[in-house]
């Protein structure tokens, strides 16, 4: 949809220091808690029979083995080759099947999808890009999009990415939201964009294992990114990211309830009903969401249990947590729900990347809140992470995503040459 020139606006933006202060903006966005507060107050105690888990994909392919426990993060339990998607080209794709870890760090079974160009030397540089995903339902997941024939679907980045593939970078593409397709678990977003690097590491015939790597992702596939960032120093030390990233990425899912307004309907509620969704699933002792949804939640629910961005927004649009829970309770009365969107807060999490970080968003951006953005990189540039901002010249969320990438895929590739990050902290 988008061609190449598209994304030439951004060398019209500006680097900024962290420390300059931004207009708190907080909207809807993929907010969670405004959801699961009002979902699971007073609850005692929940089941997994509270949830609906998504509708399987009919491709064995996607399958958890019995003895999954047996592998270990990134192991390959199945790999496969595929068409190449129609976006792209000169390239080899193949898929991986590998283990995983969940929120309740129980083994799972994730994939990523790998472009190796046909022209790339041996350990050329290995990308992480993180696709944005607003969805609930399988048939979302870029495994899937990538080949698909609906507009809304496909990979628009795909002429930047093109163009990087060309360079010889291999791509490595993770269904990050996981087997449950766990909208706004980001935690495990993280876990699993790092355990598919290693997949893809070690598949010998895409010939990455001591390439350098970075990540690349927006707003929810770049809150997938900043988590695999975070979390790289601990999850996966091995890695050694040379760096990361990201724009428009929601920082602390607690800020942007407190911020929306919950008893109010909302247009983009949607948004927020399905990533409590996608938390119930991750978390189903914590928030048995089914047992405290009012009729009108009930009936979004089923609708919604297998839907993609569109039907998403159509289904939630003009509707609030008040409307669609028992009761209509205070969003943060139940502390467990609170503890669950708090675990899945980048903000609140107290470790800091190694690797550079590089991450641009719109200082009018309405569907984050951006003195998060601002607080989070305060922080790493206080832990000494090397740091840079693009704020682009675009007054929302979607526009400034076009305008950064291509800096943002020129900033990796000074990582993979080895020159110095530079840091505005």
């Amino acid at each position: 949809m988008l061609g190449l020139s598209s994304f030439l606006p951004a060398q019209r933006g500006h680097s900024h220091a962290v420390r300059q202060p931004f207009r708190r903006t907080v909207t809807a966005g993929v907010t969670v808690a405004i959801a699961l507060g009002a979902l699971v107050a007073n609850a005692d105690h929940a089941s997994a029979e509270n949830v609906a888990l998504p509708t399987p994909l009919p491709d064995n392919f996607y399958s958890q083995p019995a003895d999954i426990a047996k592998y270990t993060n990134g192991q390959i339990i199945r790999a496969r080759t595929r068409p190449n998607p129609p976006a792209f080209f000169d390239i080899r794709t193949v898929q991986l099947k590998f283990r995983s870890t969940d929120s309740q760090g129980k083994p799972i079974a994730a994939v990523t999808t790998v472009l190796i160009p046909n022209h790339k030397r041996p350990n050329g540089p290995l990308l992480s890009f993180e696709h944005i995903v607003n969805a609930v339902g399988l048939q979302c997941a870029p495994s899937q999009a990538l080949w698909t024939q609906d507009p809304n679907l496909t990979i628009r980045e795909a002429p930047a990415l093109n163009t990087v593939l060309q360079q010889g970078w291999t791509i490595a593409i993770p269904d990050h939201l996981g087997p449950r397709s766990a909208y706004g678990a980001a935690r495990l977003g993280g876990q699993i964009t790092l355990d598919g690097i290693r997949a893809a590491r070690n598949f010998a015939p895409a010939d990455v294992r001591a390439s350098r790597v970075a990540l690349a992702g927006y707003s929810g596939g770049g809150m997938a990114a900043a988590w695999a960032a975070a979390l790289a120093p601990r999850y996966a030390p091995e890695l050694h990211l040379v760096g990361a990233a990201y724009g428009g990425a929601p920082m602390n899912l607690i800020k942007m309830a407190e911020g929306l307004g919950y008893n109010n309907p909302h247009p983009a509620f949607g948004l927020a009903f399905a990533a409590a969704i996608g938390l119930s699933r991750e978390y189903p002792d914590q928030i048995p969401m089914r047992k405290f949804l009012s009729p009108l939640g009930s009936s979004m629910y089923m609708q919604m249990r297998n839907a993609c961005t569109n039907d998403i927004l159509r289904l939630g649009a003009g509707h609030s947590a008040k409307q669609v829970a028992i009761g209509g309770r205070q969003v943060f009365e139940n502390r467990t729900a609170r503890r669950v969107v708090e675990d899945n807060s980048l903000a609140l999490y107290p470790g800091v990347p190694k690797a550079p970080i590089f991450e641009w968003h719109s200082p009018t951006d309405v569907l984050i809140p951006v003195s998060s953005i601002v607080h989070t990189l305060g922080r790493y540039c206080r832990a000494g992470t090397r740091v840079q901002v693009l704020l682009t010249p675009s007054p929302d969320h979607l526009s400034a995503a076009v305008i950064g990438l291509l800096p943002a895929l020129r900033y990796l590739t000074d990582r993979f040459n080895g020159i110095p990050a530079p840091n505005e902290c």
